[in-house]
């Protein structure tokens, strides 16, 4: 068990709500979201119909509480939502999760009135969300950020550029991390950041240039500009100087959805080479006869269902909460997401020829199970954060001051 302490910490519990959710998302995916696939492929845009059709089936109050104006449920249910949109379209399930990295830290640090503010109408899908962190110098180095807020009368003036960020485009609301003093020492380099919300309409916050990421073709990400925006001081989330904790926070219950994604495409991935296998021939018998196909599917399943199971392992211990689910959630996006990457090359390679075609499809789950590795902390920080935790919770010893 070790580093664990009984199998109770491998427990997965799944209520039958799970599962008629997942039911429900399957049916707008088959029914809704796959016909227009090709069109968001093409024009790079999610149908702002599509979005409202979401929100009309709940999709976007998932994880929020019910007195504000959400759905309710565990984490799994997040996690089920974003495996199931994943598996038709990784760039759809981005624009509706996206949100999180906003509900999440003001759920856990927000005020009363910062949650009753602007929850509701993230859960309605009237307003949406994005979470402003990363900059040119510093991405999975998050104490690494430049940006600058200079207290003022009544608030705060913060300047600074974010990059790559996701829903960007059509957020009404961001998180955004700036740094209100410099750090103590290098050892405290984490001390002296703060959180804020900022709303679109600020002035001086301007949505810059769309990056032409690999990707996420639908929900790519944008360039964020801070210049002079005044956020009053009722915007601060949690405590001036300690932001740190909030944002990674914050990544700890984001990379299991990222983790879900990863799932999803690789099932998509899977499913589409199980089928050509079936109906291509060679040799006047399917390919699927072949050991050299009909192994690399056995090894494409055998993976699948691990990351699936590491992915609602770590779903159910940030359900519980405790310390564990620090491991589990970077354990599973590490996992999940080369998964994805693997069995998606896998694909391609069964297809042969046709696996090369853009118009076919396959080449799309390489492509976005890319950006899942690298989002929400690459598979090194996850190894990185998988292995302090493990000296810290057996040894005491803490890997940041070796």
């Amino acid at each position: 068990m070790f580093p664990f302490t009984s199998l109770d910490d491998f427990k997965i519990d799944i209520p039958e709500e799970v599962e008629i959710l997942r039911k429900t998302v399957r049916e707008f995916v088959e029914t809704k979201l796959v016909p227009r696939l090709s069109e968001i492929e093409k024009t790079g845009d999610i149908p702002e119909d599509l979005l409202k059709e979401a929100a009309k089936a709940g999709f976007t109050g998932i994880g929020i509480p019910p007195e504000y104006g959400g759905q309710g449920g565990s984490f799994l249910e997040m996690v089920v939502l974003q495996e199931e949109l994943s598996r038709a379209s990784l760039a759809f399930a981005a624009s509706i999760g996206v949100s999180g990295l906003f509900t999440i830290p003001v759920l856990l640090f927000g005020t009363e009135e910062q949650k009753r503010r602007y929850l509701p109408h993230i859960a309605s899908g009237e307003k949406f969300a994005a979470h402003a962190n990363t900059e040119p110098g510093a991405g999975s180095d998050v104490a690494g950020i430049q940006s600058t807020a200079k207290k003022v009368d009544g608030g705060y003036v913060l300047n600074g550029r974010k990059i790559f960020i996701t829903g960007a485009g059509k957020a009404d609301y961001f998180i955004v991390s700036t740094r209100t003093s410099p750090p103590p020492s290098r050892r405290e380099r984490w001390k002296g950041i703060t959180i804020f919300i900022i709303e679109r309409g600020f002035q001086g916050l301007r949505i810059g240039q769309r990056f032409n990421v690999i990707g996420l073709r639908g929900e790519q990400p944008y360039e964020v500009i801070l210049d002079n925006v005044f956020v009053p001081e009722e915007n601060v989330v949690g405590q001036v100087d300690e932001g740190f904790k909030i944002l990674v926070t914050t990544y700890d219950y984001a990379r299991i959805s990222v983790a879900a994604q990863a799932v999803g495409l690789a099932q998509a991935a899977f499913e589409k080479a199980l089928n050509y296998s079936l109906q291509r021939q060679a040799f006047e018998r399917p390919i699927i006869s072949f050991q050299g196909i009909s192994f690399k599917l056995a090894e494409m399943l055998s993976k699948l269902v691990a990351a699936r199971l590491l992915t609602y392992w770590a779903a159910s211990r940030a359900t519980k909460g405790g310390e564990e689910f620090i491991f589990a959630s970077s354990i599973a996006k590490m996992y999940a997401t080369e998964v994805a990457e693997e069995i998606a090359l896998m694909s391609i390679k069964i297809h042969g020829g046709v696996g090369l075609d853009e118009e076919y499809g396959v080449t799309r789950y390489l492509r976005d199970a890319l950006v899942t590795e690298i989002y929400e902390g690459t598979g090194e920080i996850q190894r990185l954060t998988t292995i302090r935790m493990l000296l810290k919770k057996v040894f005491g010893i803490d890997l940041a001051f070796m």
